[in-house]
């Protein structure tokens, strides 16, 4: 606090917590206004008991899922403090926020094996005794080849009274069981530790391993992945199905040596081979087997690749694959999952027990446990209510992304417990000793802001009545029934004595606002709260609102952390920056900018401040592009000398423009609409721009003004969304439009988009752009051609060439045709993806030999039009031409002679390659793929210049060519080209400098 500028005597006051609510919101408030995000704040409100409206409307929603039999009391397993002896949610962690108790089912392995004289301590013949494994995958214990443990890792072993028997695992997970009941019941939180070890002193045991199939018993061998921190320490081994288990138990039969060192004997190894299980579509009844090899993963110390195998495998495995132990033979995996646990609880053979999933410490220090408490819980367990649930996320619009993290939340949820006894919050109406923790009491609360602006005044603690007048008092059950159940009459509760502030009219007002404003269109949040909050608000609007899945959420989006320049925020290693901060050092717009293109997926989105430094200068060439543009087209003078146009469209640049514009519309309403908001920056930024430059370009100069006035509407509409303020201050101050840019409509497009002429104008910048590089190669080989054959290392003169032939194909040759086709017929059923490759090379292998010498030119083809398949989808593997490549570049012979420097003005020719009779350029000529070839226009003369100044730094220019009708200009123009020194100012005594010498 100190380092936000508090002093002591404020940070006292924290000690209350009232006091944070009082001192942050308005500073949150103040950053978001320099930010520029537009919000209705009349609808903002704290939501605590300290906002009496609010409270009123929480414990109205509780009373309803009460009645509805959604909120139950009893035992359940939360996430414990032992510390503070009580439930530790969310808001009270330091690490661990949104883990939630994962389940596993501890699996009892009996030793059979006589236990270690040191150890005798523990009468195996008065207590059984079960090293416990904790598995996710009780399905797979008919598997079961072994049990491993870590050599080094200290374990436990501890009396349970609950099962009679002495159990044996680590500490932590020890710690975890005494509170679930699993050793005393009677004394909750106690462990009875009869016995120290450490996983050394367990190998060699032998253990009976329930319905595995070796019934003799399997052996306790070494693995050195365990890890202490996740789950018990004991491992049950199922190499058929877990690529760890299989390379662990592969290094242990191929090493010997690894054998010897912990006195592992070959019969407690050797013999043990995987037991087919699991029949896994692709990879068979050994799938950890088969990943491995199809990996090439050597042993335990692949990390990477053996993490990549699990996911694998357990993807397939779990979700498509199909039983073959007798008693669940042909029946998929995950329905049975549940009833192999049920089995094995029945029949003593196992217990359920819940840790917390992945590490959580509280505020007060301690690492959580799970614990088995009373408490009132939402019974979101129940199967009826995930069966609505499920209904609520098939009709939401999502990425697939989220969808299936809300399926899978639905599928593993269990009861929340939804109360605590301290904290901020509202207290249970029926049991006031119990608060609503904080992620329960949020889950509709966007039905409160459709009224809140008329409840509560200008303030977000609800201190004083809205306009309305309506006292908080009077938001009886009945009166929040009515808003928003529409249950009841408005003229009988006004009628009651403890309404007297409502009147029907009011009533009815409430009921419009809600009726108007929901369902809610978009809900954004983080995806760390798919697994809980998002999953609430799902399950909360489908029981208060079970009848009118028209009022339930249309559409989530998440998205995932914040990075800066690559990295996670921290003040120890200095890469940190608050909003405000990065709003006076960007600017808002900046910022907004760099905000937009840090990603939109699920992965954490990368701010880069190079990013909102080179973004914050695109948006000052932007401007300067207005301000110039636009004093040009307020004066005609200044139009007239920059071949400004007007009247009709003349050029085929116009239309392609005019097309691009449009195009842009639509893609942007759709990348808007998705939530792509890097993918609008790039269309109606980046790309935006790059049409307007390359129209500019194509008309050389000579644009059409009213082209260029919509260009700057477009622009303006389309990226205000994101730089909100210099669009706001372009359309008001520099295009003296009368009002916000935000009252403006989304911009039309004039005619539908027309994709023949989206190719024509990309091909004519392609084609551009390939010919360009064509003429530099051409001219670099002449240079190196003149030097060669001079022996000289002078500066050889670069002649522009004086017109150039292109070459176009009418239709592919019949080698082109038969690629395409069978690329066509290589294409998925849903036509978006090409087979690899390799696979197309087998394809076209057969008929290599029909190609010819064109074989060698096979794959380059392939691989030309797979580039094009990803651009333009499958359309490029039809054989129909749809661009006619002669018309365009007709179209547009000015631009490409001025471009490529020709200098006699109708030097570009175009030919049909099958009129050549060069056999070369009939083959190598493909559609969109022209060929041009220049020439150089005659020489009359070779001139060699000689500087004759000592210590010049101007070069010899070597057999400069003298082309009939050449000026005086056209001479000095070409050797300054050479002589980038040489100025204007001393060109004219240029030629009585230089001893020329005619050759």
């Amino acid at each position: 606090m100190e380092s936000l500028g508090l002093d002591t005597s404020e940070i006292v006051k924290f000690k209350d917590p009232r006091y944070w609510l009082k001192f942050f919101p308005a500073l949150a408030v103040e950053d978001l206004h320099k930010l520029g995000v537009k919000v209705d704040w009349r609808r903002s409100f704290i939501t605590t008991d300290i906002n009496p409206y609010y409270d009123s409307f929480v414990r109205w929603q509780f009373l309803t899922l009460r009645k509805k039999k959604k909120v139950l009391y009893g035992k359940r397993y939360t996430i414990f403090s032992a510390r503070d002896n009580q439930p530790c949610m969310d808001h009270e962690r330091t690490v661990g926020e949104g883990v939630v108790p994962q389940e596993y089912t501890l699996i009892k392995l009996q030793v059979i094996s006589e236990f270690p004289p040191k150890f005798s301590c523990i009468n195996q013949l008065k207590e059984p005794i079960f090293l416990v494994a904790a598995t996710l995958r009780p399905e797979t214990m008919f598997g079961q080849t072994n049990c491993w443990v870590h050599p080094d890792i200290d374990y436990v072993g501890v009396k349970s009274t609950q099962h009679s028997c002495i159990l044996i695992c680590t500490e932590r997970a020890a710690h975890n069981m005494a509170y679930q009941g699993i050793l005393d019941p009677s004394r909750l939180g106690c462990i009875e530790i009869v016995a120290n070890f450490k996983g050394i002193d367990l190998l060699g045991l032998k253990v009976r391993a329930p319905l595995c199939s070796y019934e003799a018993g399997v052996f306790v061998l070494p693995m050195m992945s365990i890890r202490s921190s996740k789950g018990t320490g004991v491992v049950t081994s199922v190499p058929s199905d877990s690529p760890d288990d299989w390379v662990a138990l592969q290094d242990l039969k191929k090493k010997p040596a690894f054998r010897e060192k912990y006195n592992l004997h070959d019969f407690m190894v050797m013999p043990f081979e995987p037991v087919p299980i699991i029949e896994t579509p692709g990879l068979g009844n050994f799938a950890a087997v088969t990943v491995v090899d199809q990996l090439k993963i050597q042993s335990q110390n692949d990390k990477d690749k053996l993490q990549e195998a699990k996911e694998k495998v357990y993807r397939v495995g779990f979700y498509d694959g199909v039983m073959l132990v007798e008693k669940y033979k042909g029946l998929k995996v995950n329905s049975v999952k549940k009833l192999i646990q049920d089995e094995l609880v029945r029949t003593n053979q196992a217990m359920i027990y819940y840790e917390p999933e992945n590490l959580v410490v509280t505020r007060g220090g301690d690492e959580a446990v799970v614990a088995l408490c009373d408490q009132w819980y939402l019974d979101y367990g129940s199967e009826d209510w995930k069966t609505e649930v499920r209904k609520a996320v098939a009709n939401l619009s999502a990425t697939d992304e989220v969808r299936r993290g809300l399926y899978a939340t639905v599928d593993w949820f269990h009861e929340h417990a939804c109360s605590r006894t301290y904290g901020l919050g509202t207290r249970l109406p029926w049991d006031d000793k119990w608060l609503i923790e904080s992620l329960s009491d949020s889950t509709i609360y966007m039905a409160y802001y459709t009224i809140a602006h008329l409840l509560q005044g200008d303030s977000l603690d609800g201190g004083k009545p809205g306009r309305l007048n309506i006292w908080p008092e009077h938001m009886t059950p009945e009166v929040w029934d009515y808003i928003f159940l529409g249950i009841g009459n408005p003229d009988d509760l006004v009628k009651m004595k403890r309404h007297y502030s409502l009147s029907v009219e009011i009533l009815k007002r409430l009921r419009n606002e809600f009726l108007f404003w929901y369902p809610v269109d978009l809900r954004v949040s983080g995806k760390d709260l798919i697994p809980n909050h998002l999953t609430y608000y799902l399950y909360n609007h489908t029981a208060i609102w079970p009848k009118e899945p028209n009022l339930w959420p249309r559409s989530i989006r998440a998205n995932g952390h914040l990075l800066l320049n690559s990295n996670k925020m921290s003040k120890s290693t200095g890469n940190f920056l608050t909003l405000a901060d990065a709003v006076e050092k960007y600017s808002a717009d900046g910022i907004r900018l760099a905000l937009a293109d840090a990603g939109d997926s699920l992965d954490d989105a990368n701010m880069k401040e190079e990013m909102a430094e080179a973004g914050l200068l695109r948006l000052y060439a932007l401007l300067d592009w207005f301000s110039v543009t636009l004093e040009i087209l307020k004066d005609p003078s200044l139009q007239q000398k920059s071949h400004y146009r007007t009247g009709a469209y003349t050029m085929h640049a116009d239309f392609v423009f005019e097309n691009e514009m449009n195009n842009t519309i639509e893609s942007a309403d759709k990348a808007y609409a998705a939530h792509e908001y890097r993918e609008v920056l790039k269309i109606v930024f980046y790309e935006l721009q790059a049409h307007r430059d390359r129209y500019r370009e194509v008309c050389q100069g000579s644009i059409h003004t009213e082209l260029i006035r919509r260009y700057m509407k477009i622009q303006l509409l389309l990226l205000s969304p994101i730089c909100s303020h210099i669009c706001e201050h372009i359309w008001l101050n520099l295009l003296n439009n009368k009002t916000s840019i935000f009252c403006e409509k989304w911009p039309e497009i004039t005619c539908p988009v027309d994709r023949i002429l989206l190719l024509q104008g990309r091909y004519i910048d392609d084609i551009a752009h390939a010919f360009r590089l064509q003429l530099k190669q051409y001219q670099s080989s002449k240079i190196f051609k003149s030097n060669k054959s001079t022996g000289s290392n002078c500066v050889t003169q670069l002649i522009p060439p004086s017109d150039a032939v292109v070459w176009v194909a009418k239709a592919y040759p019949s080698w082109q045709e038969r690629i395409l086709e069978i690329m066509a017929a290589s294409l998925s059923d849903d036509g978006k993806t090409l087979a690899d490759n390799a696979t197309l090379a087998q394809l076209l292998r057969p008929h290599l030999k029909a190609m010819g010498k064109m074989a060698k030119r096979a794959m380059p083809f392939v691989q030309l039009v797979r580039e094009r398949f990803e651009i333009h989808g499958k359309r490029v593997l039809q054989l129909q031409l749809e661009v006619d490549e002669c018309e365009v570049i007709k179209k547009n012979l000015s631009y490409l002679i001025s471009t490529l420097g020709l200098s006699h003005p109708n030097g570009l020719q175009i030919h049909y390659s099958c009129d050549s009779g060069d056999s070369r350029i009939k083959e190598s000529v493909c559609p969109l793929e022209p060929l041009i070839i220049f020439h150089e226009p005659f020489a009359s003369a070779l001139i060699t210049f000689l500087n004759p100044e000592v210590g010049s730094g101007l070069f010899t220019i070597n057999g400069m060519k003298i082309f009939d009708g050449d000026t005086y200009d056209d001479v000095v123009s070409r050797v300054m080209s050479h002589c980038r020194s040489l100025t204007l100012g001393n060109k004219g005594n240029f030629l009585l400098d230089l001893v020329l010498l005619i050759i």
